[in-house]
């Protein structure tokens, strides 16, 4: 196989083995597993969870504070197997991305900046373990397994034209339409907007205050309960405290959920109208399509969101949620992409016949 076609394959066989990841961590923190391993990087000092009786009382003596319930346990490993998968992929991409630094096509500098991001999300799992859900460490591991996504992404689009001058050529003649460029600017906005709003919902997460209002739309049968917003957003706390299950009042986790939600207003009428202009005024077909994929995973979030309030956190539902952000935030990214590309379209260009100023489109 061509190298280059190795490595654009490589690339997308990790964002989705990433977004297994970040599925695998939602789902391992909201079953409350995780510190189903007290230890890191192996379980009650096992490269495998123990399971068989005499281990299982082993790994008890060895832990006390942290009996074993070999479920949780499982959750747990089997989200680090797959993070260290994830982990050697993205070595094999910095290294082939190495061996062919010399061919000008070959991105560098992003397969290697994957790999110490790599690096400083395993140090971040340990120190969930180690610090023992501190709410600013699992908010951070969050967002570093979402800045791994959007990182590998972004190596997508950009060996996606590489790999085929034909499709390079379509997709150019696709793009090629009246006012897309111009909202190049919000779909900048949007993508910070949504990442801010993902950090919140990170943070809800790990404070353990996404039931803290438990009706809708109202909280706690009022417009504005009682918050605490100084209490509910301070980062740092010490160590040595085990967070599991929160450690925040009423009124601090009211607060922190009370604020996700006027962000997912914001997120709502920032990303929705986006979608909306691009859908109706601007020309390029693949903006077009993106924005039409944006808008449905947006109103889908919406419908997820509220439904984690309305039927008390489903497990399955509330996965799917953090999945779902995962998916919004890569539509985000592509639509920019894409409206990027409408506006390098779009730049004079000297003929090299004439030297006459023309436009490419």
């Amino acid at each position: 196989m061509d190298a280059r076609k190795a490595f654009y394959l490589g690339v997308r066989f990790a964002v989705v083995l990433t977004l297994c990841v970040i599925v695998l961590g939602a789902y391992v923190r909201l079953s409350d597993a995780g510190l189903g391993c007290p230890d890191w990087p192996g379980c009650y000092g096992r490269l495998v969870a123990p399971t068989q009786a005499p281990l299982v009382e082993q790994a008890n003596l060895a832990f006390p504070e942290r009996p074993v319930e070999v479920g949780k346990a499982w959750k747990e490993m089997v989200h680090r197997y797959a993070a260290g998968i994830l982990g050697l992929v993205v070595l094999g991409l910095a290294v082939l991305a190495w061996r062919r630094r010399k061919d000008p096509a070959q991105p560098v500098a992003l397969p290697i900046l994957l790999l110490a991001l790599i690096v400083f999300q395993s140090m971040l799992g340990m120190w969930t373990v180690t610090l023992q859900l501190k709410p600013v460490i699992v908010m951070a591991h969050l967002l570093g397994g979402l800045t791994t996504l959007a990182l590998l992404w972004m190596l997508v689009l950009r060996t996606a034209r590489r790999t085929d001058p034909n499709e390079r050529r379509r997709l150019a003649d696709r793009e090629r339409g009246p006012g897309g460029a111009r909202f190049l600017p919000w779909a900048v906005l949007a993508a910070v907007v949504l990442v801010m709003q993902i950090a919140l919902g990170g943070w809800t997460s790990a404070n353990y205050a996404a039931l803290a209002c438990p009706d809708f739309p109202q909280c706690q049968q009022q417009w504005w309960p009682d918050t605490d917003f100084s209490e509910g957003f301070v980062l740092w706390r010490g160590t040595g405290v085990d967070y599991e299950f929160g450690v925040l009042d009423g009124a601090a986790r009211t607060a922190i959920h009370m604020a996700h939600r006027i962000g997912a207003l914001v997120t709502f009428l920032v990303l929705g109208g986006l979608a909306l202009m691009v859908l109706l005024r601007a020309g390029a077909a693949r903006s077009r399509q993106v924005a039409g994929v944006m808008l449905v995973l947006l109103l889908l979030q919406v419908g997820l969101g509220i439904s984690n309030i309305v039927f008390y956190l489903p497990l399955p539902v509330a996965v799917a949620h953090n999945g779902v952000a995962a998916l919004l935030l890569l539509s985000v990214l592509t639509l920019t992409h894409a409206l990027a590309q409408d506006a390098r379209s779009r730049v004079p260009m000297a003929s090299p016949a004439t030297g006459a100023v023309g436009h490419t489109g």
